[in-house]
């Protein structure tokens, strides 16, 4: 590999032993023919074309930046590439399994392949400023296109927009970190990961920033143009480009990112990945993020309010008689799809029957790739006796400014914001004694339809005298769908809130409450500890 990519009748070629398509086709190479495979540039474009020595017109065309090799065997190999059909928005992989001559030419073909692919994608980063690359960019290949498609089309409507902004918690600790970290923007470069209205750009220019790249990938880009335009003092350090992060090219690297990426349970719609690859791709080293570190909190609840309601919904279909018709037959998978919805809404704190832990993610240091699944370990002591029926959870973001650090909290207990709490609700709850340990494990598991599927496992431990030597009680687990959650309260118009102040860390007021149950009413609690009792001579 003497030159680069950059020399256009660069080429190299490979003799091999014979090349067939997955699946056979009539119009591949038999595997006995002898075949050309050949790395070379077409219009500017890294390629692989594999041939028939004897019929050139007949060949295989490989992407270098869309393909990955396969070692089968000591002179087989299997090549697999993704083609997009863009007027289609559908994607397909497409295989090639290629015989060698020998094991020496097998090596070398793995190293040259190696080799134009690195350099291929080196050269994909090479654009000139302003330009958004033709090519699928990584958000296209792990995103599916209809989600994609809805998700920009939601963000790309006012109203969505205004109840963001008018989630007042949200806005004012926004707000608040930008104006109290004036030091941070004052004549810094700032990009806006995903910019929306433009809001979070027009705060940093407020600060002093020397400019803000509002980054745009929805039709909301145009609407951000027309509201900075419509503040002029600000509008000439606002530069507004629609496109995805992953795919824009900046005339300069910033000194500072701000973003909104939080969903539900902080990971919701994937957009911190994007927020991840924003950092790689165009922020100066060590420089600042806003915000720089979420925390995923974790705790067991008992609401037997809450378990009612789920359980009751699938009983509809337990009639025998429904015009005729036996429905019970799906009692059994309604139920389980029922329970298979996180819950999403404000809840009392007093119904944790732990104290809270929490997992942390640090924005300036995670990989992309660690945010495709993630393992929490749980691990708890209940400070009461009742029935645990699930996790709940909550997050919490950090703007760690150089004069003022502030938090960002979804908390129960704290003033509400559109994000509310996240609550997975298991459909065989577990009994537990105060001092009892509860532990277990929540996995995250990232898909293409911007979400996350959730495996929830919850155990009780044996408590008392010799309880290190004794095993698990009960265990429950649970598979929920993050995309697909149960919204069980309306959506009021969230009222104007003033936010936490500065010295305020939102996860004392978790540890600070003793979990006291015993206020809940007499008659709730007479039943729970009957149902425990019954439960325990049951184990015995």
């Amino acid at each position: 590999m003497e030159s680069s990519l950059g020399q256009k009748n660069k080429h190299r070629e490979f003799t091999l032993a014979s090349f067939s398509s997955l699946p056979l086709s009539s119009s591949t190479a038999s595997p006995s023919s002898p075949s050309i495979a050949r790395f070379h540039i077409d219009s500017g474009v890294a390629e692989l074309r594999i041939f028939n020595d004897s019929e050139s017109s007949n060949s295989t065309n490989v992407d270098l930046h869309m393909a990955q090799l396969f070692k089968v065997g000591p002179v087989e190999s299997i090549c697999i590439s993704e083609v997009s059909e863009t007027d289609k928005e559908e994607s397909y992989s497409k295989g090639v399994t290629i015989q060698f001559r020998n094991e020496e030419e097998s090596k070398a073909f793995h190293c040259a392949f190696e080799q134009w692919k690195k350099e291929a994608d080196c050269e994909e980063s090479k654009l000139p400023n302003g330009v958004v690359s033709a090519r699928r960019s990584k958000f296209d290949s792990k995103t599916e296109a209809s989600s994609a498609k809805m998700y920009f089309h939601y963000y790309g409507q006012l109203l969505h927009q205004q109840n963001m902004m008018q989630d007042y918690v949200r806005t004012g600790t926004y707000f608040a970190a930008v104006m109290e970290n004036r030091v941070d923007f004052n004549g810094k470069v700032v990009v806006d990961v995903g910019a929306g209205s433009g809001i979070l750009s027009l705060f940093a220019a407020q600060a002093g920033a020397k400019h803000v790249y509002a980054v745009e990938a929805s039709e909301m880009a145009d609407y951000a143009r027309k509201l900075i335009a419509g503040n002029p003092f600000l509008a000439d350090r606002i530069t507004v480009i629609k496109g995805k992060v992953e795919e824009v090219e900046l005339p300069e690297k910033a000194d500072i990112l701000i973003s909104e990426p939080m969903g539900t349970l902080l990971v919701n719609e994937r957009m911190l990945e994007s927020y991840v690859i924003a950092r790689d791709r165009l922020l100066v080293p060590n420089g600042k993020m806003f915000p720089g570190v979420g925390r995923i909190h974790m705790a067991p609840f008992s609401d037997e309010y809450l378990f009612v309601e789920i359980a009751n919904k699938a009983l509809f279909w337990q009639q025998q008689n429904y015009f005729g018709v036996d429905l019970s037959s799906l009692y059994g998978s309604a139920f389980q799809g029922y329970f298979s919805q996180p819950v999403v809404d404000a809840f009392d704190p007093r119904l944790l029957v732990a104290p809270s832990s929490s997992h942390v993610l640090d924005f300036s240091s995670i990989k992309e790739e660690q945010l495709y699944e993630i393992d929490i370990p749980l691990k708890f002591t209940a400070t009461v006796g009742t029935r645990v029926h699930g996790l709940a959870c909550w997050f919490d973001v950090l703007f760690n400014g150089s004069s003022v650090q502030r938090w960002l909290t979804t908390a129960p207990g704290s003033p509400t914001t559109h994000w509310y709490q996240l609550r997975c609700v298991l459909s065989q709850p577990i009994y537990v004694m105060a001092g009892q340990e509860i532990t277990g494990s929540l996995r995250m598991v990232a898909h293409n339809n911007q979400s996350y599927t959730l495996y929830l496992t919850l155990s009780a431990k044996m408590w008392g005298v010799g309880a290190e030597q004794g095993g698990i009680l009960q265990t429950s687990s649970g598979k929920m769908e993050l995309k697909e959650p149960y919204y069980r309260m309306s959506q009021p118009q969230i009222q104007p809130q003033a936010y936490a102040g500065q010295d305020q860390q939102p996860q004392q007021l978790m540890q600070q409450q003793d979990m006291n149950i015993q206020s809940l009413d007499i008659e709730g609690a007479e039943l729970l500890q009957q149902e425990l009792e019954n439960a325990v001579v049951q184990i015995q």
